[in-house]
């Protein structure tokens, strides 16, 4: 059974996600929060799977409360899925680097809201590639990472590379696979090696590696390679 606490400053959403939730035969919520200072607490008394957090809230807001449960030892495992509109897009890479492991947006669909919360709990992250990719062509459009791409990806080899570009753009296991003429298992292990090379939380913290390092660049594209020097 997956764990859900739902964290929603207006009582009619925070209900109807909460009762979307109970309707699902391996979903179970398991609290409410209207702040995110009560989310903090809550996943701390609960240890949900899966914090739904809004990121607009009153006295703490969303990616606040994400920094807190993703830095805490006592709630590190649990995974926090963003609710964010179009509107709040300029907030996405600020809830990336608080540890946040997805994102959905408000009008999403009912059941891809459940599947989105199942593929969060499992460990992967940014959810459906097609929001991915909307998500990243708005937040690139602001300045470019400053992080030194030498000291990112000075431990990983040229074919991680490729496979940490193409999560970067937002590509799915089974893209990345066939992008790379590679099996879907060959690209399972590249991935484990990046995040572990890396010592990222999940997918989304590779995302920002690809940023920050350089490898994709303003607009959603990957950079050019390096020249010899």
């Amino acid at each position: 059974m997956i764990r859900v606490l739902v964290a929603d400053d207006q009582a009619l959403v925070r209900g109807s996600f909460r009762l979307l939730v109970d309707t699902a035969p391996d979903l179970e919520a398991v609290g409410e929060a209207e702040t995110g200072e009560e989310a903090v607490a809550l996943a701390r008394l609960h240890r949900p799977d899966v914090v739904l957090m809004d990121v607009r809230m009153p006295v703490m807001d969303g990616i606040e409360a994400a920094r807190r449960i993703a830095g805490d030892p006592a709630t590190a495992d649990v995974r926090v899925l963003m609710l964010t509109t179009f509107d709040l897009d300029e907030y996405v890479f600020s809830a990336l680097h608080a540890g946040a492991s997805g994102f959905l947006l408000k009008d999403t669909r009912p059941a891809d809201l459940l599947a989105a919360i199942r593929v969060v709990a499992a460990g992967d992250a940014l959810l459906a590639p097609g929001i991915t990719r909307r998500l990243i062509e708005q937040f690139t459009r602001g300045p470019i990472p400053t992080a030194a791409p030498a000291a990112v990806l000075a431990d990983i080899t040229e074919r991680e590379r490729e496979v940490l570009t193409l999560v970067g753009l937002g590509l799915s296991n089974a893209e990345i696979s066939e992008r790379l003429h590679v099996s879907p298992s060959t690209t399972k292990t590249h991935i484990g090696r990046l995040l572990t090379k890396l010592t990222a939380r999940d997918r989304a913290q590779l995302v920002i590696a690809a940023y920050e390092s350089g490898l994709i660049r303003p607009g959603g594209g990957p950079a050019a390679a390096p020249t010899a020097s």
